[in-house]
């Protein structure tokens, strides 16, 4: 056998293992999920009997949506939810990128190196460090979406910021924006018109990670949202858990419900994310 045989025979093999470590990988990551879906069509009894049967002894049923529904006072909660993740994504991506745009074209300024270089140094602290002073400081503001939705962009301008900053000095020319200037566009409606648009695949990568963010987090609500009224989904699905009992068809069918629409989300952006993360990726 030569040494290219030996060598293609190496790649075959090390390709081989690598499909095995990412199928394993899969079957890991997707078997919660696949134990959700195969168990909210089951009874409670048929789930504890047993929970990885595709269809229960008392066969197919629908029962645990309606009845999750109205426990979890389920379009109140993800009305709550949208109004949160929306309203916390949306003017994440504006702040950050508005921000990310003004240090990379004025780099030369100490004031915005400083200001990136502490963004990117709070990365690494934990919510956790913060989360019991902050709900003393900010106590008499809590109960209310707009502090949480305030709370959430405040934790997430970093992440958004790096991203951008990456972004706009990899991607964006600079030649354009002069061009604009030179065609009577402002600062402001050069950042609209020019830079904006071919930020696009940044967007909807920060969207789409801190959209999923906001909409599963459970911590920081739990400590913000004390009325009912308010509740997001996560802090919703507290009423499928009793201090005796347990019904698993109905968290399985509240889990589901709440899973739906940031994957739909998810499937229809999926593809900007890679070249987002990518083009968003380099410091400089």
């Amino acid at each position: 056998m030569t040494d290219n045989e030996k060598a293609a025979r190496r790649k075959k093999i090390a390709h081989v293992i690598m499909w095995i470590v990412l199928l394993i990988l899969f079957l890991c990551f997707i078997f919660p999920f696949f134990l959700v879906v195969i168990n909210v069509f089951k009874t409670k009894a048929d789930i504890t009997a047993d929970p990885l049967s595709l269809i229960g002894a008392h066969g197919f049923t629908l029962e645990n949506f309606p009845e999750a529904m109205k426990k979890m006072n389920f379009w109140t909660v993800f009305g709550n939810s949208l109004i949160v993740t929306v309203c916390s994504t949306i003017v994440t991506i504006v702040l950050s990128s508005m921000t990310a745009f003004v240090i990379v074209r004025n780099g030369r300024w100490k004031l915005c190196t400083l200001v990136f270089s502490l963004m990117i140094a709070s990365m690494v602290i934990p919510f956790q460090v913060l989360m019991v002073p902050l709900v003393s400081v900010y106590g008499a503001v809590l109960n209310s979406r707009i502090t949480l939705i305030l709370m959430h962009v405040g934790f997430s301008m970093s992440m958004a910021v790096f991203m951008f900053h990456g972004a706009i000095k990899t991607n964006i020319p600079l030649e354009l924006e002069e061009a604009a200037t030179i065609d009577g566009c402002n600062r402001w409606k050069t950042y609209w018109k020019v830079v904006f648009p071919l930020l696009k695949p940044t967007i909807a990568t920060v969207g789409i990670i801190n959209a999923m963010a906001y909409w599963n987090d459970y911590l920081l609500p739990s400590l913000v949202l004390k009325k009912k009224d308010l509740y997001t989904i996560p802090i919703a699905t507290q009423a499928f858990y009793g201090t005796y009992s347990t019904d698993i068809g109905l968290i399985m069918a509240a889990l589901l419900l709440a899973m739906l629409p940031i994957l739909i989300l998810y499937v229809f952006l999926q593809r900007f994310i890679v070249e987002g993360v990518t083009s968003g990726a380099v410091k400089g």
